[in-house]
């Protein structure tokens, strides 16, 4: 595949306009003939990005946006999300895998995008994360 940007999304930190990210992934997905077992990964690690972003980056500030950009570049598609808060500590985040954090209803998002990205990479002091998919 060659080098194109594909989409670019920007959203009103409510959490219903996740439902704009999936219409994204699955347009880009049908275009790109994305397997099915990938678009899973795809879909909930994005979802858990945007969500992240909404309401632990913009704090569901409706004032703020989030933005999303997809490209594919070297048989990678690659996300960009990106939030307008301060950013966070991303390397001293609680495990929810210990024993201790099991039965807590969050804390699993970056978690499952670890687990579900082939990479991912925080910038801009945690305001933006790129998530990275192997074509």
């Amino acid at each position: 595949m060659e080098e194109q940007t594909m989409q670019e999304l920007k959203i009103q930190s409510k959490i219903e306009n996740i439902n704009l990210i999936e219409d994204l992934i699955n347009d880009i997905c049908e275009k790109n003939k994305i397997a099915e077992e990938q678009y899973g990964n795809i879909l909930i690690a994005m979802t858990e990005a945007v969500t992240n972003a909404i309401i632990h980056g913009n704090k569901s500030d409706q004032s703020k946006h989030v933005n999303v950009t997809a490209n594919i570049e070297d048989n990678k598609l690659i996300f960009n999300i990106k939030d307008e808060g301060l950013g966070f500590n991303y390397d001293n985040l609680p495990d929810p895998t210990a024993p201790e954090n099991i039965e807590k209803p969050t804390g699993r998002g970056i978690f499952l995008m670890k687990n579900l990205a082939d990479d991912v990479v925080f910038q801009d002091n945690g305001r933006t994360v790129v998530l990275e998919f192997f074509l």
